[in-house]
């Protein structure tokens, strides 16, 4: 249980940094909606069991052997559950808030998903920690990055799917494309040390910080 609650601690310190970061820069993301948006993304990891469930490993497409068997494995049966699960989850939540607050949320969709992400990581690292605690420390360290990374682009696509539905469609594939390819580097570790999966999970992270960070400048322009 002490291990568990290290797990839990370390996938939870970006949720905590995040939160700080927009504290700082006095970012108009409110506690609520911060509350709001870790809570969900932690939701969204009950659909993505459900999903996968549904279509369990070594059924289907997933019975097929060799690489395309661990292809489907991968990018369909866990990252686009995944990421499928999000959107879903982003789009009632962003839809709330726009009935509550009377106004899009598209300003702050990015910050959103990020924390999303976070909150989806910090339960999964749970989960993983409590099923497979050999790789529980090297998930803990690099799975919030990534579903940060990935919800940030997941909640872009919520927003822009419905006006520019091209640019939505290609910002969901694009978490998708990189989920996946972060779990295929794990999964092969003869071909890719970890640390290549570590630096795609940071980079995409970086990505995301740089748009939120655009954000942040255009609200503060008059």
């Amino acid at each position: 249980m002490s291990a568990l609650f290290i797990l839990i601690f370390i996938s939870s310190i970006p949720a905590i940094a995040a939160f700080l970061w927009f504290r700082l820069a006095r970012y108009p993301f409110s506690v609520t909606l911060f509350s709001a948006a870790l809570l969900a993304g932690a939701v969204s990891f009950f659909p993505a069991l459900l999903f996968q469930y549904a279509f369990p490993a070594g059924s289907g497409i997933f019975q097929i052997s060799g690489k395309w068997g661990l292809f489907a494995e991968i990018f369909i049966r866990i990252a686009l559950t995944e990421e499928l699960s999000r959107f879903l989850i982003l789009l009632i939540l962003f839809s709330v808030i726009h009935r509550a607050a009377g106004k899009p949320v598209s300003a702050m969709a990015n910050a959103a998903g990020l924390v999303a992400g976070l909150g989806f990581a910090i339960l999964e690292s749970a989960v993983y920690g409590a099923s497979s605690p050999v790789n529980a420390l090297l998930r803990a360290f690099t799975a919030a990055p990534l579903h940060g990374a990935c919800g940030s682009r997941v909640a872009s696509s919520v927003v822009l799917l419905r006006e520019h539905p091209v640019q939505g469609l290609f910002r969901f594939l694009s978490a998708v494309t990189v989920h996946g390819v972060y779990n295929f580097m794990l999964n092969m570790p003869g071909r890719f040390p970890p640390i290549a999966a570590v630096l795609i999970a940071i980079s995409a992270l970086v990505s995301a910080i740089q748009v939120i960070r655009s954000e942040m400048k255009a609200e503060d322009k008059p």
